[in-house]
């Protein structure tokens, strides 16, 4: 018989599970079983719109010492402003197929490790982005990661996992037209002609791609960069530096770091913030720093 550690951390926990994760079906009866093994009293809820996420964590408000979101990066984001409103420390069972606030974390995706960190209850400050009002964890843009956004489906996600952002992009990126934005930063204003705008807060997206190389989600800081290709054949070099987080003007990645910036385009564009499509432009981009816990790993 396996002897589960008791907990270090406050024990009532309530557990948002999101059943359209990919692994959440198959997987929620084992992370019952283990956190209740592990000492804690599980209160379970699993709001079926994204929407009912904030006010189900506020109803529990008083009733729990912590939030354990059982999903993927776009569960997480639909939890996180209930988290800023109601000051609960988060923890992460990482269900999804990108899981990419996991990785930026170190969070183990086997479940009984995971279960293990919570355990342990180490606790971690992090920043959050913040566009338009709505908070995110790694990452918002407009443009290409939209409509990567749009093609991907439930079904390519669950039978190809994360090869299927990739394959998406790949189709995505072929059809591409460049869009006209201005960039404000510091009262300095940068016209570009550019593919896709992305704004980092986290140290990855897109299924393990860093926002760049130094990126850390307490560094403060916002990374910003814009993808102003102008030949066809800069497509795969761009790709392959995205893969590196190192970012070169002259290969048609602009990069830029702030606490600030402002995006203006010509019409609205829709903005994705951690896989999901939250905000239009106008927009106003901003890190909170220090304003969220979260449990994470023991440093080594």
């Amino acid at each position: 018989m396996a002897i589960f550690p008791r907990p270090a951390y406050a024990k009532t926990a309530l557990l948002l599970v999101n059943h359209h994760a990919s692994q959440a079906q198959k997987n929620l009866s084992q992370v019952i079983y283990q956190l209740q093994a592990l000492g804690f009293d599980i209160i379970q809820e699993s709001p079926e719109h994204p929407e009912e996420f904030t006010p189900t964590i506020q109803r529990y408000r008083e009733q729990v010492d912590f939030v354990i979101v059982a999903g993927g990066d776009g569960t997480l984001n639909a939890a996180v402003d209930g988290l800023v409103e109601t000051n609960l420390p988060l923890a992460i069972l990482p269900l999804g197929t990108a899981n990419d606030l996991a990785r930026t974390l170190g969070i183990p995706t086997t479940l009984t490790e995971a279960c293990q960190v919570i355990a342990q209850g180490h606790r971690q400050k992090i920043d959050l982005g913040w566009v338009n009002g709505k908070h995110f964890f790694n990452v918002a843009s407009l443009g290409l990661s939209v409509s990567i956004t749009n093609k991907l489906t439930k079904q390519s996600k669950q039978r190809w996992g994360v090869l299927a952002y990739a394959w998406a992009a790949i189709q995505v990126t072929l059809k591409a037209r460049p869009f006209h934005a201005l960039i404000e930063q510091d009262g300095q204003r940068e016209r570009v002609k550019t593919l896709q705008i992305a704004v980092g807060n986290g140290k990855y997206y897109g299924g393990g791609m860093p926002i760049a190389h130094d990126a850390a989600i307490d560094d403060q800081r916002l990374d910003l960069y814009s993808l102003e290709i102008k030949h066809w054949w800069q497509v795969l070099f761009v790709w392959l530096t995205l893969r590196t987080g190192k970012h070169r003007q002259q290969l048609g990645v602009r990069a830029i770091q702030g606490s600030e910036f402002a995006i203006y385009t010509r019409k609205p564009y829709p903005i994705n913030t951690d896989g999901e499509i939250t905000a239009w432009t106008p927009a106003q981009f901003r890190v909170i720093p220090q304003i969220l816990t979260v449990l994470v790993p023991k440093p080594q």
